[in-house]
Order: structure tokens, then sequence, then C-alpha cells
């Protein structure tokens, strides 16, 4: 089933979320925001266009027949993927449409560009887990750093994030990502812990640039430096740590079709597909070796780490 047409991909390696089912609902790098540090690149279409982008059924159809090929459930059904996933017009259906499938929890990822909206909180009051970002402060870091589509102002923002609060009632992570000189600055961190205490989520993430940011100029916040910023939250916020999840089932797949779908998604390192696959560690090093070879995988270095990526069609 795997392949570059698939809107279902994964499991994948989380740091929050163990082992990961993702859903991709907008096109590959369709966003609201074109952050520095993302992952995937440079945002090519900036849009607060909300539509059906993928038709539901197709959604639907193809979460059902990835989760019958899986022998372990995945710990979420996850919202998120190739860009902001709050674009998805039928949103409400959609997660109906997933509660019938399958008891899993259903976890959405968003960057909290679209929550001032009330049609969007509405939308979204009946999953399981909501993880919106606040990266930064004020208005002025948010140009900087998140880069927002021209609507999108920071008061408004973060009024949607109070907002969220007071209507949905599972649990509300805040995911705080922080780059060295420019939101891990103290009078930054100052403005942020402001904020967060408007918002009132259950916990705060931390996180840093931890695979091959979209800018090169979206420097990592080291470890100790993580850990003293965590202190100045009320409560103390949690570092994310690099995913450790243990194989819990035996690979029976096709080893280069699913590694080259997970990088599609993401860069991972060796552990990170060696782990949610289930394969050995000499296994996966040789199937890269042959996709390297092939020309279909390319590898980055960031922090003294080798991530291997889906190479660019040329």
């Amino acid at each position: 089933m795997n392949n570059i047409n698939n809107h279902v991909f994964g499991p994948v390696p989380s740091r929050r979320l163990k082992r990961s089912l993702g859903i991709d609902l907008v096109p590959y790098k369709t966003c609201s925001y074109d952050c520095i540090y993302c992952q995937l690149g440079c945002t090519t279409d900036k849009t607060v266009t909300r539509k059906e982008w993928f038709p539901l059924e197709l959604l639907l159809e193809q979460l059902q027949q990835r989760l019958s090929e899986i022998n372990t459930p995945p710990d979420y059904i996850t919202l998120s993927g190739s860009g902001e996933p709050t674009l998805y017009s039928r949103l409400d259906e959609l997660i109906d449409g997933i509660k019938k499938i399958t008891s899993t929890p259903i976890a959405l990822l968003t960057n909290g560009s679209l929550l001032w909206q009330p049609e969007v909180r509405q939308q979204i009051l009946d999953v399981d887990l909501i993880v919106p970002s606040l990266d930064v402060g004020d208005e002025k870091m948010f140009q900087n750093v998140n880069r927002p589509h021209e609507s999108i102002t920071f008061p408004n923002m973060l009024e949607g994030l109070i907002k969220l609060r007071e209507e949905f009632h599972n649990k509300y992570w805040l995911e705080v990502f922080l780059l060295d000189g420019y939101t891990a600055l103290p009078a930054e961190i100052d403005k942020i812990v402001h904020c967060v205490k408007q918002i009132k989520p259950d916990r705060v993430q931390l996180n840093t640039v931890e695979r091959p940011p979209a800018e090169e100029f979206a420097y990592v916040v080291q470890s100790k430096h993580l850990s003293q910023i965590a202190g100045l939250f009320d409560p103390p916020a949690e570092v994310v740590d690099g995913y450790q999840g243990v194989p819990e089932e035996a690979y029976s797949g096709h080893l280069d079709t699913d590694i080259i779908t997970i990088l599609k998604r993401r860069p991972c390192t060796l552990n990170d597909l060696a782990n949610v696959l289930g394969v050995p560690h000499n296994t996966t090093v040789k199937c890269l070796y042959h996709l390297s070879k092939e020309n279909r995988v390319v590898t980055k270095n960031i922090n003294g780490q080798t991530y291997y990526d889906d190479a660019p069609i040329s």
C-alpha cells in the first residue's frame, strides 16, 4: 500500500507520541506559516484557505487499510504530516469517521494559527489530544521565526490558544520550540512564560532543532540550556527527548518502500527507522546503503547526528 499517493503514513517514530500513524490532510508544505526551523523545508503554498484538499472518503479508506496491515496498533492516530492540518475543512467529519474505525486515540498537531476562528475550534473538540505550538512571545519575533500568512497576527493567534483551553476538555499539551539567538534569550523567554500563564495548558513541552531545518540560521538550543529554561515555567516545562521506542512486532513488509514513505514526511536517524519498523539495525543499514546507491535517499548532518532524507526529484 505504501506509495507517494498515500495520505496515511507510518507508524513513524515520534518523540512525544511514540508510534504515531499519521494522516496527511493537505498537500506537501501547504501551511499558514513558513517557520525557519521546519524540518520539511520552506513553505511552497502559504495560505489560510480551508477546503477539502483530499476526499474525506479516501482518507478514511486508506486509514482502515493501513490499520489492517499492521500487527500492533499505533499509540496515536495523528493529524499532522506535511502541512497545517486545520486547513482541512472537514476535520469534524474526519475525526468522527476515525472514531468509528478504531479506538486508538486521536492527536492533532497544529501550529495554532487558525484557532482564533470559532469554527476551527468547534471542529476539533472531540480529539483526545491537541498539541498546538507557541514559539514566540510577541509580534516582532512571530514575524521573524514563524513568518506567518499576512492575515495572521500574533494577538489573534494567542487569543485562539487561550479560547481553545476554555472550550477543550481533553489533553492539551503546548509545544514551545526554541532557537538559540532568537527565542532562547532571557527577555524572549519571559514573554513566552507570560503567554503560557494566560493559556494554561496541561503540559508545556520544550523542543528545539532535532532534524535539519528549513534555514541554516535556525540554531539548536543545547540540552543543558533547555533544562534551565524549563525551570522558568510554572509548573516546570518538560524537555522533549529523542524517540527511544522498542520494537513491538516483527517486520513483515517491503522495507525499502516503507523507509521511503517515512522519509517523505520527515528525516530520520538509523535508530528512528530501525525502532519504528522493528527491523535489526544491520538490516536497516543494508537497505539504506542500497537506497543511497540508487540516489533515492540522501544524508544530512545536524548536531553530530546523521539523518536520512528522501532524495529530491532531479
